[in-house]
């Protein structure tokens, strides 16, 4: 309940018990959105995937608008498509990579109506395949990015997001370097020069100097004297 509640003279409006929508995820991650000016405010979706999709049906919510005069509040409902829409749109603009087109996790909503998991499979097929098409183009991205982030950044882990390993994973990448345990590939300094390296690797990319030699000799890399 908000606080503000209490202190005033409440105008209800009434809601239609009918005005349901449902949001659907195929994202492969839980999904906790809190919008804190209306009423119910959190919105909790369980991770998903195109053969057993979370579902969240939602109803109306309210926000609350003063009236000074007489020191009341009166109830303005906002309807499930809006609060639907809300709940997809809030989560997935502003995502790396993600441009609420083509290229997005797969949250959608279906606008009007209460439906199951497994009403959704079988009734909305189309929708899931659009889903699953422009969360596969997401992933795909997430993981070129990574790719290029990995070169720049002298093979930094801090630089490789969650969302792009999930990716890789998702597609069955597995032969990314970014793909090892962040804390085993945590920088350390060069003795040599003093910059940031990826201790996978025996030679400082700033200042070419062997860095381990253990390291490269247990690679065989032999180094002109």
């Amino acid at each position: 309940m908000l606080p503000f509640l209490d202190r005033k003279r409440r105008i209800t409006t009434p809601v239609s018990p009918f005005d349901k929508s449902t949001v659907v995820s195929i994202f492969p991650k839980k999904i906790h959105e809190v919008k804190h000016t209306i009423q119910p405010g959190i919105f909790d979706i369980g991770a998903g995937t195109y053969d057993k999709p979370a579902v969240l049906v939602v109803g109306p919510s309210s926000w609350w608008r003063d009236i000074p005069e007489d020191d009341s509040i009166i109830e303005i409902p906002t309807s499930s498509v809006q609060i639907a829409n809300s709940i997809v749109v809030d989560y997935a603009n502003g995502l790396l990579g993600c441009n609420m087109g083509d290229h997005m996790p797969g949250i959608f909503f279906i606008p009007g109506i209460a439906l199951t998991s497994d009403e959704v499979k079988s009734k909305h097929k189309k929708e899931l395949d659009s889903a699953r098409e422009k969360q596969r183009n997401w992933f795909a991205l997430l993981v070129r990015m990574a790719d290029s982030l990995w070169a720049t950044s002298n093979g930094n882990p801090r630089s490789i997001s969650d969302d792009a390993r999930l990716a890789a994973r998702e597609l069955n990448i597995t032969n990314k370097d970014w793909l090892s345990d962040a804390q085993v590939m945590e920088m350390v300094r060069c003795v040599a020069c003093g910059a940031l390296r990826n201790p996978l690797y025996p030679i400082c990319a700033t200042c070419k100097a062997i860095a381990d030699p253990e390291l490269a000799k247990k690679h065989g890399l032999q180094f002109a004297s």
